[in-house]
């Protein structure tokens, strides 16, 4: 009996430039690496795509490195590569501490950051961190390489700037000033889909906030932070923060659930790092 499988094609590349050519000459490839999103779709029937380009066996992208004071994240790093790394703890530790939190032990292997941020998901566990560390998307077709600030990267629900002969290759998340912080509510604390996740940094030229499941991409919070960093009260930033989300009713939550708790998140990360 022929299985689900049997229409997919697969390419397997040996290097990065390898991978590059083949998305320049069939844009209808789609880059695969752990799959833990891909194969939802599959099992669902809602996989729309056939032909695949596996970029699981490239190395070179599970690099974790700071250079000029840059911290780089190859797309390939899994959130067990993220977690182990001392690096990552000293530079991002909110990164850590949201990886630990995404499903459990077989998912932290395969998932990766690279494949968190392409599948465009709002309750995404990372995607809050990297908008709230002003981090970057490095991405590279056959002929350049070009850079994309995380909160320009989405323009809509699961779409954003990368094209189809583009890979992610890193993610450059610049040095943190102040304390980080990273909460994520849902019906477990793992292996769950987020109802509501912020990540914020309490740095002292200003606060830098996110928040997704509230919004059909992650989000940054330009009126709440501005509304901290003028001086307003806690009460009174968190009721802007509630007129700036807009939240919608799901299978998983109520849009008043949602504007009730992103409020108390923020009372508790203000309150938390108050003398971090």
């Amino acid at each position: 009996m022929r299985g689900i499988v049997s229409a997919l094609t697969l390419r397997r590349p040996k290097t990065i430039h390898d991978a590059l050519k083949m998305l320049r000459d069939d844009r209808e490839l789609i880059p695969l690496a752990g799959c833990t999103d891909l194969y939802v779709s599959l099992n669902f029937g809602t996989l729309a795509g056939t032909r695949f380009l596996d970029l699981w066996p490239l190395e070179r992208l599970r690099k974790i490195n700071v250079k000029d004071d840059v911290l780089e994240i190859g797309a390939l790093a899994t959130y067990t590569d993220i977690i182990a790394s001392r690096t990552v703890k000293k530079w991002l530790p909110m990164l850590v501490d949201a990886s630990r939190q995404v499903g459990g032990a077989q998912i932290q292997n395969r998932g990766t950051i690279g494949g968190n941020v392409a599948n465009a998901s709002p309750a995404g566990d990372s995607l809050p961190v990297l908008a709230a560390a002003d981090a970057t998307v490095v991405l590279r077709n056959a002929d350049h390489v070009r850079r994309v600030k995380f909160t320009e990267f989405y323009t809509g629900y699961r779409q954003s700037v990368r094209k189809p002969d583009e890979l992610i290759l890193a993610i450059e998340i610049p040095k943190q000033d102040g304390a980080q912080w990273f909460r994520k509510v849902g019906t477990r604390a793992a292996q769950a889909i987020s109802k509501i996740v912020m990540a914020a940094v309490r740095d002292p030229a200003g606060p830098r906030i996110a928040l997704g499941s509230v919004a059909a991409t992650t989000v940054r919070l330009p009126k709440t932070e501005a509304a901290l960093a003028n001086g307003l009260s806690l009460e009174e930033a968190a009721r802007v923060l509630e007129r700036e989300i807009t939240p919608i009713d799901d299978v998983r939550s109520t849009a008043d659930y949602r504007r009730t708790v992103a409020a108390n998140l923020l009372r508790r990360f203000w309150t938390d790092t108050a003398t971090a």
